[in-house]
């Protein structure tokens, strides 16, 4: 895989993604309190949307893995919200987050996605 490449593997993209959260929160600790605060909130979700989708893995009825990819979902928006926060509160230069919140972005498309036709396949199979 090219060094550029995303991988397309989604509990490895977001486990990826909640790694570079940790370091950003890691920058963030003990420079101020607002920092402090907003670190530790985007440290719960952005590392969130990992925990939620390995736990999906393993769920083979189509409520639990809708919810829990749902959960996933909210918490990429939440974690995509904090980082535009630090951006345009210039905690941190938006050229330095912008890698950061595409990722962000790319995630709430890709598990909108998955939520969309994990509801949309477990309406066909009632009918």
């Amino acid at each position: 895989m090219n060094t550029l490449e995303k991988p397309r593997d989604i509990e490895k993209r977001t486990f990826d993604f909640g790694l570079r959260i940790v370091k950003l929160c890691q920058f963030l600790e003990g420079r101020s309190w607002v920092n402090s605060t907003l670190g530790k909130q985007l440290l719960r979700c952005g590392t969130s949307i990992g925990s939620n989708v390995k736990k999906h893995r393993r769920r083979k009825v189509a409520p639990d893995f809708i919810s829990k990819n749902n959960i996933s979902l909210k918490e990429a928006w939440e974690t995509h919200y904090r980082l535009r926060l630090l951006a345009a509160a210039e905690v941190v230069a938006e050229s330095r987050l912008q890698p950061i919140l595409d990722e962000a972005l790319e995630l709430k498309r890709i598990l909108g996605a998955i939520v969309v036709s994990a509801k949309r396949n477990s309406k066909s199979k009632r009918v």
